[in-house]
């Protein structure tokens, strides 16, 4: 069984990112692991989709759907009692769509400050209209001043 106090030492940073706000900060539930304690794989997909999303929806000024997990790499197992923060950041926009970039930190023993990357994922995103079509991602200058439209 792996378990925190036995796992292979993750190389630990100093903490998170200096600078950057976390999307999406979460601790996964033992309902989220398998029978040695590990999270699942796909839960923390469905965070790392849920945290790419949330830029993307600023970025498109309203809905989108994922259409491609471009990349995602496991670096570190995750367990119950992990406080993970997700940071994610728009890397390149389309006509339609928005490509993100999310890399997930796990605290662990957060009386001794330990924090590991667990996760880092690029997907793709496209706005969408209230018919679920793609629909053009506005100019920016239309998201920064609306009002003189």
């Amino acid at each position: 069984m792996t378990t925190p106090e036995n796992a292979v030492p993750a190389p630990a940073t100093r903490g998170l990112p200096a600078g950057k706000m976390p999307e999406l900060r979460v601790m996964p539930a033992p309902s989220d692991a398998n029978v040695y304690g590990d999270v699942f794989g796909g839960w923390i997909m469905a965070q790392v989709d849920i945290a790419g999303s949330l830029p993307a929806t600023r970025r498109s000024n309203g809905r989108v759907a994922t259409v491609a997990v471009n990349s995602f790499v496991f670096k570190n197992p995750v367990f119950v009692g992990d406080l993970l923060s997700f940071y994610a950041e728009i890397t390149k926009v389309g006509n339609t769509s928005i490509t993100v970039y999310v890399e997930v930190y796990a605290e662990r023993n957060r009386l001794q400050a330990n924090t590991v990357k667990v996760t880092e994922a690029t997907l793709t995103y496209v706005a969408t209209g209230d018919d679920r079509k793609p629909r053009k991602v506005p100019p920016l200058d239309e998201l920064m001043f609306p009002q003189d439209r």
